[in-house]
């Protein structure tokens, strides 16, 4: 029972009187083995040199002599372990203060974090590289929840707004069938049917960025050959652009690395690029795919370019073309088209970026893809997300 109320005690500590108890008993210890050490050895050593000298002493002469030593080697062993134990014990409690406090702010800013206070952030408390690295990631993981904070409320804020038309159309339409405004012919049926798949469609378009964005999109990949990517995009594309007349062209360099990448996800992602190049150009344009290694090294990354002589944007819009539900005002699309084309390139530790010389002078996207030697790609964890790009 004395044991459990000990350990229970010894249990409510905080730890500033832990470490300075340790550093009491590592003082307590050495000051004890100095003791029994110096006097075990100092009279032999002392009656060594002694002898050594040639000073002849009586036994009775000898005996106080050696009670003399041990008593000065114990007054001023004593004496000088008193100091040092004060001085380390105040060294001590000032260090362990220092920890106590710097561990208990990093407690205080979780639990603020656990509270939703997101603005919460720890100095560094200049006391080494571990507090400083402990520090560094939980702001880093502040900072991180405080953007994903942001970017739910956007996505929210979006998805309210865009999922507003289509079933404003639904009501509309099933209230006007009620009324007999309308009839449930084939037209109605097709009406609310595209509303339906539209909203469908915007669903799993949120699924794909969402779990992109929170490095949670799966990949199953595999060593593939870069010109069957790109055949087999255009081979998906060609009878649409063939129907608006857009003419869809290709250019291959020899000697392109193969990369390791999920063909499924980076078709998706070639497909939503020439999706929105063929709705920003008009009929009689062209757009061109090329595909080249980025240098003539063994290593060098696999570079997949989308042109058209489309409309084109300013300079400075090229990043707010990755922005959910960024949309010319008159297109067709969902706005996440190139939202998800980013999210995947990035899945696979590449980059999609975008440029155009100005309104009128046509578009490019340009994904660069690392070669299927960069172990890099063996994980299946997006990279880290850069900040996003309307057109």
């Amino acid at each position: 029972m004395t044991r459990q109320r000990t350990d229970a005690r010894l249990a409510r500590l905080g730890l500033a009187p832990r470490l300075l108890l340790n550093n009491l008993l590592v003082i307590v210890a050495g000051a004890g083995t100095v003791v029994v050490t110096v006097l075990l050895i100092a009279p032999v050593v002392f009656q060594l040199h002694l002898r050594r000298a040639g000073v002849p002493l009586e036994a009775g002469v000898l005996e106080h002599i050696g009670r003399a030593l041990d008593v000065a080697v114990l007054v001023s062993v004593g004496v000088g372990v008193i100091i040092a134990t004060l001085t380390a014990s105040s060294i001590s409690w000032l260090v362990a203060r220092r920890l106590a406090a710097a561990v208990r702010e990093a407690a205080d800013t979780s639990r603020h974090l656990a509270d939703g206070h997101l603005d919460a952030r720890v100095p560094d408390p200049g006391m080494g590289p571990e507090l400083a690295t402990l520090a560094a990631s939980l702001n880093e993981l502040a900072q991180r929840l405080q953007a994903t904070e942001a970017t739910r409320r956007e996505l929210t804020a979006d998805l309210a707004h865009q999922l507003r038309t289509p079933i404003a159309s639904i009501e509309a339409t099933l209230e006007a069938v009620r009324e007999q405004v309308l009839p449930p012919d084939d037209l109605t049926l097709e009406t609310l049917t595209a509303q339906s798949a539209r909203l469908r469609r915007l669903v799993a378009d949120l699924e794909v960025v969402s779990r992109a964005e929170e490095r949670q999109l799966l990949l199953d990949v595999e060593r593939v050959a870069v010109p069957a990517l790109v055949e087999e995009a255009l081979a998906a594309q060609r009878e649409r652009y063939r129907a608006v007349g857009v003419h869809l062209k290709v250019s291959l360099t020899a000697a392109i690395p193969p990369v390791l990448v999920d063909p499924d996800r980076i078709q998706e992602a070639l497909g939503c690029l020439l999706d929105n190049a063929l709705r920003h150009t008009p009929p009689g344009g062209t757009v061109t795919l090329t595909a080249q290694p980025s240098d003539t090294t063994k290593s060098a990354a696999a570079v997949i370019a989308v042109s058209d002589t489309g409309a084109g944007f300013l300079p400075a819009e090229a990043e707010h073309l990755f922005h959910r539900f960024t949309k010319a005002p008159n297109s067709p699309g969902s706005g996440l088209g190139l939202t998800i084309a980013r999210a995947i390139i990035e899945a696979h530790h590449g980059t999609l970026i975008a440029h155009s010389d100005g309104p009128g002078q046509g578009a490019q996207f340009t994904i660069t893809i690392p070669p299927a030697t960069s172990t890099s790609l063996l994980a299946n964890q997006p990279a880290p997300r850069r900040p996003a790009s309307p057109r």
